[in-house]
């Protein structure tokens, strides 16, 4: 039951997607046969050090889609400190529903069914606008984006040339 009602969500929000784009992200399936793997683009938001790049992701859904969040990791390179250094990014609306085991985070931050493809993404284009480097994923991007903003602008923009010679 829940792989079927994860499927026609999926597919509607695909469908809606399609019909209706959304401005700063394109996203689409990996492969025709299989809903629960998208690619996606984000481009990067203007008046930020992101603007001008093309950064590539998958979005993989769990079976048990909205009940359970979806895991999203860059394939392209990416300086940020929300993203692990393997690509997975972090913010709260990914993590699992309910209380935070470390007490960082209030329940209501955390995923909820109500989250949709395009709202995942439009906290992603928003964390690429303001990073948090209070509870940080890549610790030393975080550490580079208070101390030494220079080193982070620099890699930043190297990601960002970077996914622009991808395209």
């Amino acid at each position: 039951m829940a792989a079927s009602q994860a499927l026609l969500l999926l597919q509607k929000q695909l469908k809606d997607l399609c019909k209706h784009p959304v401005d700063g992200f394109s996203a689409g399936l990996v492969d025709e046969k299989n809903i629960f793997e998208w690619s996606v683009t984000i481009i990067g938001p203007p008046d930020t050090l992101y603007e001008g790049g093309f950064f590539n992701a998958i979005m993989s859904f769990p079976q048990n889609y909205p009940n359970s969040p979806p895991t999203v990791r860059f394939t392209s390179d990416i300086w940020h400190p929300n993203v692990y250094p393997d690509g997975r990014v972090c913010i709260s609306i990914l993590h699992p529903p309910g209380d935070d085991p470390s007490g960082y985070e209030l329940a209501s931050e955390r995923w909820t069914p109500v989250h949709t493809v395009e709202s995942i993404m439009l906290s992603i284009i928003s964390m690429l606008s303001g990073p948090n480097d209070e509870s940080p994923a890549n610790v030393e991007a975080a550490k580079e984006w208070r101390e030494k903003r220079d080193e982070f602008k620099k890699k930043v923009s190297r990601c960002v040339r970077k996914s622009q010679e991808m395209m």
